[in-house]
């Protein structure tokens, strides 16, 4: 959700329609504030919309790697709209994940943190989000082993792997950067290029497909596997894995304007552009090697993390700035035509 709203301020629509999608989106919204009270009656520690159980809202706790999507949705609101209720919305529910600051459990501090503080933080320019930037940054910090040269993505399944790196970690490599940014400890940043560097050798198969799971031996840092946790197979392309390596690298290029990272995301564009089995309508199927296309699920939301970069990608090449934005635009229309939810419907979900 926070990246299909980020992707619609680019302005790919005439101004009308798209007044007319956040108008939507806000009464969309206004709904799932109301299921969120109603859920929440259930058990009060809860603080998140995630999904939909059996057509029931199933909320999570500030500790799962989703909680900080429906901040960014309501800031996101507020950054269009400039309404006081959805600033007021924004901070109460970026409020409720503060303590995720010094959870050092996970790697998913970007995704909770950057999405909601962060945004929140460049909209305001509220102090108090600046100093809980940094501490997320610094906690992350600790998940880095210097001899891998990666952050440690999970602490569970120790039976299958000693130190798992999942190629979603590089989303949570813009919090690093802008904590050097916001800070000037240099510290934050060199993790972030040692861990790209890191997995640009190690995930990527030489047709610039990527593997979900790569396992390292921490003695020696060397690679014990590569896996799928998600994706249809081992040697299969997860499409959401695909989206957050795209979206990674663009953002790498974007802090460091190393070239390496632009030729990445490019190969990676290509792939997911170019593959025979990316449906027409752009919005690929939950992995391009699942045996049963055309009848097998499509992953929004690894459509919308990749039009999010193909728009900041189309800022870096001029030579290829209409197609990047083209087949953005494509994504964009066809998520908003055929993939959203009526006002009203999926208790709120857009």
């Amino acid at each position: 959700g926070t990246v299909i709203a980020c992707s619609l301020l680019t302005g790919c629509y005439a101004q009308e329609k798209t007044s007319t999608v956040f108008a939507e989106a806000e009464l969309q919204t206004g709904v799932m504030l109301q299921e969120i009270q109603k859920a929440k009656k259930e058990n009060p520690e809860v603080v998140s919309p995630r999904t939909l159980n059996n057509g029931e809202l199933r909320l999570v706790a500030s500790r799962d790697w989703t909680s900080g999507f429906f901040p960014g949705v309501l800031w996101f609101l507020y950054e269009y709209t400039g309404k006081n209720e959805w600033r007021q919305q924004a901070i109460a529910y970026t409020a409720k994940i503060e303590r995720e600051k010094s959870n050092s459990g996970t790697h998913d501090m970007g995704f909770k943190i950057y999405c909601s503080f962060g945004t929140g933080y460049r909209l305001t320019q509220d102090h108090y989000y600046k100093d809980v930037i940094l501490q997320s940054a610094k906690t992350l910090s600790t998940r880095f082993n210097p001899v891998i040269g990666c952050i440690r993505s999970w602490d569970h399944s120790r039976d299958k792997w000693g130190f798992p790196v999942i190629i979603d970690n590089m989303m949570n490599l813009e919090l690093l950067f802008a904590a050097t940014q916001l800070s000037g400890d240099s510290s934050y940043y060199k993790i972030a290029i040692t861990h790209a560097n890191t997995t640009m050798k190690n995930h990527f198969r030489s047709d610039y497909s990527s593997y979900h799971v790569v396992d390292y031996d921490t003695v020696t840092g060397n690679v014990v596997k590569k896996n799928t946790h998600q994706g249809y197979s081992h040697e299969s392309a997860w499409s959401r894995g695909q989206a957050w390596g795209l979206y990674g690298y663009t953002m790498c290029y974007r802090f460091t304007k190393d070239k390496r990272y632009l030729g990445q995301a490019e190969k990676i564009a290509a792939f997911m552009m170019n593959h025979p089995r990316m449906p027409n309508d752009m919005v690929p199927y939950y992995d391009f090697d699942a045996p049963g296309i055309p009848n097998e699920p499509r992953d929004a939301s690894a459509a919308a993390v990749m039009a999010s970069a193909l728009y900041e990608l189309s800022l870096y090449n001029k030579d290829k700035e209409k197609m990047y934005r083209k087949a953005a635009d494509n994504i964009l229309k066809s998520l908003t035509k055929d993939y959203r939810s009526l006002v009203g419907q999926n208790k709120g979900f857009i």
